[in-house]
């Protein structure tokens, strides 16, 4: 099985995206999840879309709006509530996680390798086979 982060952005006008993709998806869309985490001092989360594999090919994308979306513990938003909305309409519940900040990171790839093993030790992700 294949499973790849596929970034839209930071969560801007991206987002609208991002919520399209889970519409669109609603049968296919396995978990929502909103990536906590702290960058540059401020409380952010990045939202993502899990959608089941393929079938045929096994391929399984993770839509993501990384790190731009203010944490909405720390400071409500439309944005977020926007993702909420989502979770609403598509009955699925968005999963929490706290993260490191992929600024911690050398590359993008490894920020999303690291986020692929704690998607699959906590089973929102299969493992690989």
């Amino acid at each position: 099985m294949i499973q790849r982060f596929i970034e839209l952005g930071e969560g801007y006008s991206d987002l609208y995206e991002l919520i399209e993709i889970g519409r669109a998806n609603k049968e296919r869309v396995a978990f929502l999840l909103a990536l906590q985490t702290k960058k540059n001092e401020k409380e952010v989360v990045s939202l993502a879309i899990i959608l089941k594999p393929t079938n045929p090919g096994n391929f399984q994308p993770i839509y993501i709006c990384r790190e731009g979306i203010p944490n909405p513990e720390s400071i409500p938003n439309k944005r977020y509530d926007m993702f909420q909305e989502l979770a609403t309409q598509i009955d699925k519940n968005i999963i929490k996680i706290d993260i490191k900040p992929s600024t911690l990171f050398p590359e993008k790839e490894l920020f999303y390798q690291h986020l692929i093993g704690i998607l699959r030790m906590n089973r929102y992700l299969a493992p690989l086979s």
